[in-house]
């Protein structure tokens, strides 16, 4: 199933990897209530992962949905790395370019197994955790450069014949509506792309199609992804949170190339009058592959910001002239396109 055809409340997700302690040691209370706002708020897409805390976003998002209904919202997580009763130090783990985005998770050892039997036990797990007795669309985590160096394509192999054919058996019994990636790279969804024995439903692209950085996926991913009516799930849409006032890019320091591109786009929505955080969730959702957007928060305040900015009315004027002063690419669909 497409994910544009399961959403129950429109396109405006929540990503919950800051619920899994990202970059600082949130209070249980606070990540709770930023739950509860975004289920108020009227989201019920909710997108989470076995790596986000090791676990601990998982077991938070798990709780604070306890109270709903199961049938009134849309659920993704992910697989490709389990998580171990074994405790190691959050600190000294590799996460390739992403360095120690969650040393203030959970310290429970996580192991990479994209295999079939590690698929099906991540679900399991998952489900566990999260207290659900289904999840709805599942992403194989992170098989791309930056998190395995040149090691990914064996990592993706190993997902090609074990995580992708289970997850493709799970979807046809319906036990799961849709598979795809999940990714922060454009190159793994392109070569998912191309196969011919799997047929994913939709991808979770973070990262890769925002104000700051789209030029590639508009190359190839997202029309090919148009063609092949494989839905794009776009998460990130803040690139790290730099687009909404942050000091990330890309999980870590922002270079001065960007910060310019900020400070430009910065002023045209000034002029405007519209909020910075409008034109990126309005950008990542204009082009025809775009199904939803799920940027992420840990305070309640963040997640009442999104749904006003999705419902921010933007002047074609202002896409005329980030158009017009080379902010986006030439050739990327804009809202006045449609």
């Amino acid at each position: 199933m497409r994910i544009r055809e399961a959403l129950l409340a429109g396109p405006l997700g929540f990503g919950t990897a800051p619920l899994g302690n990202m970059y600082r040691d949130i209070p249980e209370d606070e990540a709770l209530a930023t739950v509860d706002a975004a289920w108020d708020a009227g989201t019920r897409f909710f997108d989470t992962a076995p790596f986000y805390g090791a676990g601990l976003a998982e077991i938070r998002l798990g709780k604070a949905l306890s109270r709903r209904p199961r049938a009134d919202y849309v659920l993704s997580s992910k697989v490709g790395r389990l998580i171990l009763d074994e405790v190691e130090d959050p600190s000294g783990r590799d996460h390739g370019d992403k360095g120690d985005i969650f040393k203030h998770g959970r310290p429970n050892k996580i192991v990479p197994d994209y295999s079939a039997d590690g698929t099906m036990k991540s679900i399991e797990d998952s489900l566990k955790r999260m207290q659900v007795d289904h999840i709805d669309f599942v992403w194989v985590h992170d098989i791309a450069q930056d998190f395995y160096g040149d090691r990914w394509l064996a990592m993706f192999e190993t997902a090609r014949t074990g995580a992708f054919r289970a997850l493709s058996k799970l979807r046809d019994e319906g036990v799961i509506k849709g598979w795809g990636l999940g990714v922060n790279k454009v190159e793994p969804v392109e070569l998912l792309l191309g196969l011919t024995e799997a047929t994913p439903d939709a991808t979770l692209l973070a990262g890769r199609y925002t104000l700051l950085d789209h030029e590639l996926a508009l190359q190839r991913l997202m029309p090919a992804a148009q063609r092949k009516k494989v839905d794009i799930v776009i998460g990130g849409p803040y690139s790290s949170g730099v687009l909404a006032g942050g000091r990330h890019f890309e999980y870590g320091a922002v270079p001065p190339a960007i910060a310019t591109k900020v400070e430009k786009i910065s002023a045209l929505c000034a002029e405007y009058k519209i909020p910075i955080k409008a034109a990126a969730l309005h950008f990542s959702l204009a082009h025809p592959a775009s199904a939803a957007v799920i940027p992420g928060a840990s305070k309640p305040g963040r997640i009442l910001e999104d749904h006003s900015a999705l419902r921010t009315r933007i002047p074609a004027e202002f896409w005329q002239a980030l158009r017009k002063k080379g902010l986006v690419a030439a050739e990327a669909p804009l809202p006045i396109d449609r």
